[in-house]
């Protein structure tokens, strides 16, 4: 199956499809547990918030190492605030993804990644935590196959290509479910998001606990 590129708009397309999602349970009890995660749902919210920055900052400084955190979260910032802080900082990133030069790359544990996999990386932390925080919410959620397919090609590559049912493929990747025959993948899972030509052709696996354990 030939995708195409995923690119800056894409992010922004992808925030604003989330964030309609998310809007709608704005007057949820956001301090219940977001699907199976240790977070509650408003704590995963503002990881959104955090992740967009984090991003956004180590591919604009074009940083070679791990940068301090350039935000805390307050906790008196309502949800329909955090909600907005997700939006802009999602827009942040695809500006500096957008405006990178050719060949920009920026740290992240994961590999050295490039513009477009700072984007698809942001995409799919918005994707796979709207669907945690709208399961403790009790509410639906089903992005669409663009979306999912754009995001599986640049940092799943070895995600099955035959499997027609891409949310369940993506859930599958993201540690969040098994695929059919094949048992959930263990919390070790991770994602390529240096340049596509740098994948060795392996499922790559987390080798250290993430940062913000």
């Amino acid at each position: 199956m030939k995708v195409r590129a995923i690119e800056p708009d894409d992010l922004d397309d992808i925030a604003g499809a989330c964030l309609v999602a998310l809007a709608a349970g704005a007057g949820d009890d956001w301090s219940v547990p977001a699907g199976e995660l240790d977070w509650t749902c408003r704590r995963t919210l503002d990881h959104l918030v955090d992740v967009m920055v984090f991003y956004a900052v180590h591919l604009a400084s074009r940083a070679t190492g791990r940068l301090p955190l350039a935000r805390d979260g307050d906790q008196g910032v309502t949800i329909d605030d955090l909600l907005t802080l997700t939006r802009a900082t999602a827009a942040v990133l695809s500006g500096v993804a957008r405006a990178a030069a050719p060949g920009a790359r920026g740290f992240h544990p994961s590999g050295m990644a490039d513009a477009a996999g700072f984007v698809a990386m942001g995409a799919t932390e918005l994707l796979v935590h709207t669907r945690d925080i709208l399961s403790g919410l009790g509410r639906p959620f089903r992005p669409a196959n663009e979306h999912l397919n754009l995001v599986l090609a640049r940092i799943f590559p070895w995600a099955p290509a035959d499997e027609p049912d891409r949310w369940a493929v993506f859930l599958y990747e993201c540690g969040r479910a098994p695929l059919g025959d094949r048992p959930r993948r263990d919390p070790n899972w991770y994602w390529h998001s240096a340049p596509l030509d740098e994948w060795d052709g392996t499922v790559k696996r987390r080798t250290r606990p993430p940062g913000w354990r």
